[in-house]
């Protein structure tokens, strides 16, 4: 399972990143963002602090007039991956998740499940980093991650006082297929968001993150031709800063 990061924007903010498992000038908006944004990063799934923070290096590095990261752990650790007969073992230490979709405390996106275990206690770190770090003025998230923020995002349409947030920024992201998250997508979300997916992607298809379009009533869409990352190209990065420029 994946770990979400938390973005902080023009002072406050949020964005959370979760992977899945692989089947596979000066008027310009830079300028225009007077006040550093704080960010702070869960990881991925199967990753900590330190690794997810080094695969967002260019996300950082486009982003490192406008937006500061902090990275914060999951609450749930994650089973070690079983390696097959003639692979190297990959060494793997403190990696985190932020739900599981069976009870053996594993994840699929695909399927379409009536749990997802530890959820609660999610929200509860969620809630304990927001209050800590926070306020936020908007949150980001990848993949897993991405559809936590989703959730984030009902739970807000909800008036759940923990998360205010003015924005949210979702990077492969899908529709939860717990059923247990049905209801926090039953009303249309109103609150602004961007939604990034590439066209190759092989963990997300681009069909589920079309499918999370449907939850949010203005979405704005951008598409690339790639697979399952965080794009940091300068088209992105243009995305990125006019999106935020919004909201400084």
């Amino acid at each position: 399972m994946v770990t979400p990061w938390l973005l902080k924007v023009c002072r406050y903010g949020f964005c959370v990143s979760m992977d899945t498992e692989a089947p596979a000038n000066p008027t310009g908006p830079e300028q225009a963002i007077g006040r550093m944004c704080h960010t702070a990063a869960w990881w991925s799934r199967r990753q900590n602090a330190q690794t997810f923070r080094e695969r967002t290096g260019s996300l950082r590095k486009i982003l490192k007039k406008s937006a500061e990261f902090v990275y914060i752990s999951a609450p749930h650790v994650v089973p070690s991956l079983e390696v097959a007969e003639g692979e190297e073992a990959k060494k793997e230490t403190d990696v985190r998740g932020w739900w599981f979709s069976k009870i053996d405390n594993s994840f699929c996106a695909i399927d379409y499940v009536e749990i997802c275990k530890g959820f609660e206690e999610s929200l509860d770190e969620v809630g304990r980093a927001v209050k800590e770090h926070g306020p936020f003025d908007g949150v980001l998230g990848f993949s897993q991650g991405a559809s936590l923020v989703s959730l984030l995002c009902g739970l807000q349409q909800e008036c759940d006082q923990r998360f205010t947030f003015k924005f949210a920024i979702l990077v492969a992201g899908f529709r939860s297929r717990s059923s247990p998250h049905n209801r926090l997508y039953s009303k249309g979300i109103t609150l602004p968001s961007i939604h990034i997916f590439g066209d190759t992607d092989r963990v997300i298809p681009r069909e589920m993150s079309e499918e999370l379009l449907e939850c949010f009533t203005e979405p704005v869409v951008c598409t690339h031709s790639g697979g399952h990352f965080v794009p940091a190209s300068p088209p992105q990065k243009k995305i990125y800063l006019n999106f935020l420029e919004r909201f400084r």
